[in-house]
């Protein structure tokens, strides 16, 4: 890392620490930026994420997606170009040394005018993995910097804010995992409808589907279907599907004075014992006893 760089993680982590007031996510005044504050090693948490772009100032992280590990700490930054069932856990961090990041997400619609834009000649590229995690470069980082220095001008956010945006994700299309962004972006691409697949599954998880009738929707063969799927999310529709009512149920369950064979009927499953195991399998306790562990645990650190 040459001095420059390390100048801006310093800079970014001055930004980053003036803004955020509470622990965990932090909305900004820039649309869709986000900064991110942990000041101790975190539970794995379980969450979907959104298409997006995400350094890291200080800590490390480490996310799950299926049984494969993302592990990245100072200047490295990862990308989801699709939503994605995940278990993340910050893994380094203390109260002098808090966990920053830097998350921006973005649409499809924003990387095809940048492929529009640039006219880039793109070819069928193989499928690959949906998140992937590189190096910030120079480049990278100045645009990224400036993005932040808005929040200190917020009246040149209206103007300013979309054009640092597009630099940042025209510099990471450019990278060596662009081609993964271009796809997803790309209509009638293969990539672009598993996309779809994702997406139908997302707004209707509740609901029982044939995979015959995703293949369908993908104009795919079942057997393709699957094999693109899982190369693209490492898990199948069906894992897809149970992975995202689980983290529903578990939300509701923290959230509402409800018992646990009613949230399984309103997220789809048809036995409550069912349900119990597999919410077993994904948190470690069953349902009443996670839950009751979560609600300590979160009094317990209000009150640190």
């Amino acid at each position: 890392m040459t001095a420059q760089e390390l100048n801006q993680l310093n800079e970014l982590s001055k930004i980053i620490n003036h803004f955020t007031n509470d622990e965990g996510s932090n909305k900004t005044a820039v649309p869709s930026l986000f900064f991110i504050r942990e000041s101790d090693v975190t539970e794995p948490i379980h969450a979907v994420f959104k298409p997006s772009f995400c350094i890291i100032l200080q800590g490390e992280k480490e996310v799950l997606l299926a049984s494969e590990r993302f592990r990245y700490g100072p200047e490295d930054y990862i990308v989801s170009s699709v939503h994605l069932p995940v278990t993340g856990q910050v893994i380094k961090a203390s109260k002098d040394m808090p966990y920053l990041a830097f998350k921006l997400e973005f649409t499809p619609s924003e990387i095809l005018i940048l492929l529009d834009e640039s006219r880039k000649e793109i070819g069928n590229q193989k499928i690959k993995r949906a998140m992937f995690i590189g190096k910030a470069d120079k480049p990278l980082l100045d645009a990224v910097t400036r993005l932040a220095r808005l929040l200190n001008k917020p009246q040149d956010i209206p103007v300013l804010a979309p054009l640092y945006k597009k630099e940042i994700l025209y510099l990471v299309l450019q990278g060596p995992h662009g081609s993964i962004l271009e796809q997803m972006a790309l209509e009638g691409s293969r990539i672009y409808r598993i996309r779809e697949v994702i997406e139908y599954i997302k707004l209707h998880y509740v609901e029982a589907f044939r995979i015959e009738e995703l293949a369908e929707k993908a104009n795919m063969s079942v057997a393709t279907l699957h094999r693109y799927f899982k190369q693209v999310t490492a898990m199948s529709p069906i894992q897809f599907q149970k992975n995202l009512r689980l983290q529903e149920a578990r939300r509701r369950l923290l959230a509402e004075a409800t018992d646990a064979a009613e949230v399984a009927f309103q997220i789809g499953y048809e036995s409550p014992s069912q349900f119990s195991r597999e919410y077993s399998r994904m948190f470690g306790l069953p349902p009443k006893e996670d839950i009751k562990q979560l609600r300590e645990n979160h009094i317990r650190s209000k009150n640190a």
